[in-house]
């Protein structure tokens, strides 16, 4: 899975603008969490390239850049989690989930929707 890498606040305006034509899905992992770590792993193995047609993805290191996924919380009004997966729709959060609830199945059923 190729990742787009979210690193600065700043892009978080770049997402907002994209996700008008296209939904954006955000992954917040820990990399130091096993739970985050299997979540990461399941969803790049259910990951196929041709979904990038649909949505596409980013992935924020949190214990890397802590500063941006504070702000993202703050942004799309969503309660911080780890690991956690937003998607992102005309700029709002329209589905966020954690932990263990984080499957591409239920990504792309929202994705349809």
């Amino acid at each position: 899975m190729n990742w787009n890498q979210l690193t600065t606040i700043d892009q978080l305006a770049k997402i907002d603008e994209l996700s008008a034509s296209k939904p954006v899905l955000i992954l917040k992992h820990s990399t130091t969490c096993s739970i985050s770590g299997a979540a990461l792993n399941r969803l790049e193995r259910n990951w196929k390239e041709e979904d990038r047609t649909f949505v596409e993805p980013y992935y924020l290191d949190l214990l890397s850049h802590r500063n941006v996924s504070n702000d993202l919380a703050q942004h799309y009004n969503v309660r911080h989690e780890s690991p956690q997966v937003l998607l992102i729709r005309q700029g709002k959060c329209v589905y966020t989930e954690s932990h263990m609830g984080i499957t591409m199945a239920a990504i792309l059923s929202h994705l349809v929707g």
